[in-house]
């Protein structure tokens, strides 16, 4: 493909996205195709000669579009959202366009310089301490491929502090804590490393207010239990916004904890994957506990690419202390070494990271916060907060359904309890009565989320708290309005309806 050939597929392709994006609504969430369409589809080896390029995007039309889900589709209520805005689109378009490994300053300047900005632009956004800014030049932060990869690289950074000032531990000794709440990101970072995980166990909404967050006195007893057995704990992995009910962990208690154990050298990563974007509007920084982030959290993630309006993939990583990524993770043989890098004067983002080259993913986060500004930020985070807050309250005002903990930002997570069998308490939540079978509950919410998953025109999800099935709307699309709030609450009044029948 030559200049001009390019010039023509290129306008064709944006037009076809424009396309596909006007008439988004109108298409089925989820993919209907069955497992293994493609393969039917496709030849069993690539052509021997290269093939005309219409022939291809027309193939993309007809073969790969079917096969996807729209995450960004208006109805599409699962998992959490997938960010994809058209000045990511072509944020994603230039860098490609220019494409180069950036494994060092040197590699392409503007790579690395342009990440060091506006990873201090998003810390600023999001009211971090000046402490985790590259400007600083002791913190700093650095975009990561998805959250799994920044708890994974913490948990390195962590283990190697730790075994530096405990240099008589054996690996075996280690632990990683995380909660029964935690993201399966925990489990595999200990997976990966060979090293031992214990999920704290963490109760549901109780008398004192607790909801599914870590406190500071069941850390401690962990810590008594484990060092009093011969273990050595060296990091914890804190939630804020977990996936199945959105709580938070008491990072301020911790923070106090694991300071009374200053000879440990308990590393506290935050896990704020969905949740910490919302820290761009101040009314819900206090929620997301930003004051104790800030005091105590040795390295934060959130993940702009889920919330935060850039395209995948773009998790966004802060570390107080720079150095404890280097130490862990710089290995320069001599055809790496340049004269700035030896001289201290340039980050290279390979030490910061388990790779060795890296995309140019700042340029699409450039792209946003530039074309959408603080306040179009907020204004698109504050109006997903407002749909999710319309949505709970249909719950809360229905007979049928009950919130199973309180909604947070964006997300609610109910279930269908009819009156018949629990009438709602004055705080519009209903409690299983004695005699009643919560499994009972269980199975009928598994038959309704079952009809709810078989339909094409919304996506949910499903989750487990502590043995009550329930079910997950988390709002976040930016093309999901009012009405598809209100048609989102008529499918599930309609499904119920016929579930209970």
């Amino acid at each position: 493909m030559d200049i001009e050939q390019f010039r023509k597929a290129g306008y064709q392709a944006i037009d076809r996205i424009c396309d596909y994006y006007y008439s988004l609504q109108n298409k089925p969430v989820a993919s209907q195709v069955e497992p293994g369409y493609l393969r039917k589809a496709l030849p069993e080896s690539a052509p021997e000669n290269g093939e005309d390029f219409q022939i291809i995007a027309d193939d993309y039309q007809k073969f790969i579009v079917p096969g996807l889900t729209h995450w960004q589709h208006p109805s599409f209520f699962a998992y959490f959202p997938t960010a994809c805005t058209f000045e990511g689109i072509l944020g994603e378009l230039y860098a490609t366009s220019a494409s180069n490994p950036g494994f060092n300053w040197s590699a392409s300047p503007a790579c690395t310089e342009l990440e060091a900005v506006v990873t201090d632009w998003a810390a600023k956004l999001l009211g971090l301490d000046p402490a985790f800014y590259n400007s600083t030049e002791t913190g700093g932060g650095v975009i990561q491929t998805t959250a799994s990869d920044s708890v994974l690289i913490a948990t390195v950074a962590a283990r190697a502090r730790y075994l530096s000032k405990h240099p008589s531990a054996r690996i075996e000794e280690l632990v990683i804590y995380t909660t029964t709440q935690t993201h399966s990101l925990g489990k595999k970072a200990g997976l990966v490393l060979g090293l031992a995980v214990r999920a704290l166990e963490v109760e549901g909404f109780g008398e004192n207010g607790e909801g599914f967050g870590l406190t500071g006195e069941r850390l401690s007893r962990a810590i008594e239990e484990d060092l009093d057995m011969g273990r050595r704990p060296f990091v914890l992995i804190a939630t804020v916004g977990s996936t199945s009910s959105g709580a938070v962990d008491y990072l301020a208690d911790i923070g106090q904890t694991l300071a009374a154990y200053p000879s440990e050298s308990i590393w506290l990563h935050v896990d704020a994957a969905w949740a910490g974007v919302s820290m761009a509007c101040p009314e819900y920084r206090e929620p997301c506990q930003l004051s104790a982030v800030n005091n105590y959290a040795d390295s934060y993630c959130t993940n702009f690419h889920k919330w935060g309006l850039i395209n995948f993939d773009s998790s966004f990583m802060w570390v107080r202390h720079r150095q404890n990524l280097i130490n862990a993770l710089d290995i320069t043989p001599e055809f790496l070494r340049t004269k700035h890098g030896d001289a201290g004067t340039v980050i290279d983002y390979r030490n910061w990271h388990l790779g060795l080259g890296r995309r140019f993913r700042s340029l699409k986060a450039w792209f946003v916060f530039r074309s959408y500004g603080v306040q179009g930020f907020q204004k698109y985070i504050r109006d997903t907060v407002h749909l999710n807050e319309f949505f709970a309250k249909l719950i809360t005002d229905s007979a049928q359904f009950t919130l199973v903990v309180p909604p947070f930002l964006a997300l609610t997570v109910f279930r269908l309890v009819p009156p018949s069998i629990a009438p709602k308490n004055s705080n519009g939540n209903k409690d299983t009565p004695n005699g009643v079978d919560n499994e009972k509950i269980n199975a009928l919410n598994r038959k309704f989320y079952a009809r709810l998953s078989a339909r094409t025109d919304i996506a949910l999800t499903q989750t487990d708290l502590n043995g009550t099935f329930c079910i997950r709307l988390a709002v976040g699309a930016a093309r999901t309005s009012e009405e598809d709030i209100k048609r989102a609450y008529d499918i599930l009044c309609e499904e119920a309806d016929l579930v209970l029948r």
